[in-house]
């Protein structure tokens, strides 16, 4: 970045070390550094920083990439305005938030008590709280597609810029061991051990959850996350019925070991666009029907009820009729199950 004081999300963030400062909050003007505590995993701190609009705007969440972490305390005197309220999630087990990353597990549903966090504390800067975006890279992309199986009615758009798609082809396609080190540690096995517990990580095995608007863009010759992540997920999302859902902007040309290689900044404006584009089209939230089928990777929230398995490694089925208060559970593995209706 040209600036290393501002987070966009359009860059990768440098990595940092944990940080040793206390658990405590800092406000200044445009931006906060905030802690807050997870409602999934009891007793572990998480950090968020948050820039404020000057009039009240739409919630924007935000992830950084897989190697990263959002800007320190030190960063936030002179943050630059924003036009929505953004909240720029530390994944657990980052540089300031505790836990241990887990690889789109209980670490999604982080942004969700970040979101939720927000729309308590923040509400003056906000113009309608059932309205949320979000959007990443990179890592960040990767954590939207499957954040948006696992809370498919919470994101009125996303913007994936890009993610990884399916885990375990970035596993096995890792010949450099770049990322895989990790997935043996956050995932806890590998692929050939256990495919599903990748599969309950990976957005192409959610898709019959798409209800929310997408809009992806990927690089034709991305190295570290190569273009058929997208490509895969779009023919997939179009075999399923949900191909309007989507709208995709490959950038010719663009990749090489760096996401953006070679990007032109007609390219980069053209993201920027399509991107806003698909959030001022779409300020609606999403209503799911009241009854169907959705899939579950570990457990799934909507605003009506939400499903737990006994392992976020695991994957089921769940069909539902909310009218009639019937949720059926079924798996190819053995499991146990939680069902709240809210």
């Amino acid at each position: 970045m040209s600036n290393p004081k501002e987070f966009d999300i359009y860059e990768d963030t440098v990595r940092l070390q944990k940080s040793e400062d206390k658990k405590t909050n800092r406000y200044s003007k445009y931006c906060d550094f905030i802690f807050y505590e997870s409602s999934i995993t009891p007793g572990i701190k998480l950090a968020m920083r948050i820039l404020k609009p000057e009039k009240p705007s739409y919630i924007l969440c935000t992830t950084h990439g897989w190697h990263m972490s959002i800007n320190g305390f030190e960063q936030i005197d002179d943050a630059p305005k924003s036009k929505y309220l953004q909240v720029q999630i530390d994944m657990r087990g980052r540089a300031f938030s505790d836990g241990e990353p887990d690889c789109n597990g209980y670490e999604l549903y982080d942004i969700y008590d970040a979101a939720e966090y927000v729309k308590k504390h923040y509400s003056q800067y906000i113009i309608d709280d059932s309205v949320i975006y979000f959007e990443a890279g990179s890592g960040g992309g990767g954590n939207c597609y499957e954040l948006i199986s696992k809370f498919p009615d919470y994101f009125a758009a996303a913007t994936a810029l890009f993610g990884i798609t399916d885990y375990a082809k970035w596993y096995n396609e890792d010949a450099k061991g770049e990322f895989k080190d990790e997935m043996d540690i956050w995932v806890g096995c590998t692929p050939d051990k256990n495919q599903m517990a990748y599969d309950s990580r990976s957005g192409i095995w959610g898709i019959e959850n798409l209800h929310t608007p997408l809009f992806i863009a990927h690089g034709e010759f991305d190295i570290r996350v190569p273009v058929f992540h997208a490509e895969n997920y779009i023919n997939k999302a179009k075999e399923l019925g949900k191909g309007e859902l989507i709208n995709y902007y490959c950038m010719q040309g663009v990749g090489n070991l760096n996401h953006w290689g070679n990007v032109t900044k007609e390219q980069t404006a053209t993201v920027k666009r399509l991107s806003e584009e698909n959030r001022a089209l779409h300020k609606n939230p999403i209503n799911l029907a009241p009854s169907g089928r959705l899939i579950v990777k570990g457990y799934l929230v909507t605003k009506k009820f939400s499903v737990f398995l006994d392992s976020i490694d695991k994957v089921a089925v769940l069909d539902y009729d909310i009218n009639q208060n019937k949720y059926t559970v079924t798996s190819s593995v053995p499991l146990e199950y939680k069902i709240e209706v809210k």
